[in-house]
């Protein structure tokens, strides 16, 4: 099996779901609130309440049509804990994960 290239197709979206795309993005981005880094990627934890665990699943679908070469992990945790994303994927996974999202990482 060949794998992916990291080269998003954005060609995967219509002009509506990357719109949409975009919004639950921004969406994600403010609703981070640790990152770690792990072995093959980064977890990323979401405050659930500035995001829900339906619109971090429609993020996730969006982002594995466009971006199949990662890999997707959602982790919720009881009562108001957070919502865990790991992103991961093959070598080169965590220096596109560090270009693509850039402001998560200090």
């Amino acid at each position: 099996m060949t794998p992916t290239p990291f080269a998003c197709n954005l060609g995967a979206l219509t002009a509506v779901e990357r719109g949409d795309h975009q919004q639950l993005t921004r969406r994600l981005a403010e609703a981070v609130v640790r990152t770690t880094e792990i072995a093959d990627g980064y977890a990323f934890e979401i405050d659930v309440h500035r995001m829900s665990i339906a619109d971090l699943a429609a993020w996730t679908a969006f982002e594995h049509r466009c971006c199949p070469f990662f890999d997707f992990a959602l982790e919720v945790r009881r009562e108001d804990g957070p919502l865990t994303l790991r992103l991961t994927g093959s070598d080169g996974a965590k220096a596109f994960i560090r270009a693509e999202f850039p402001g998560h990482f200090r």
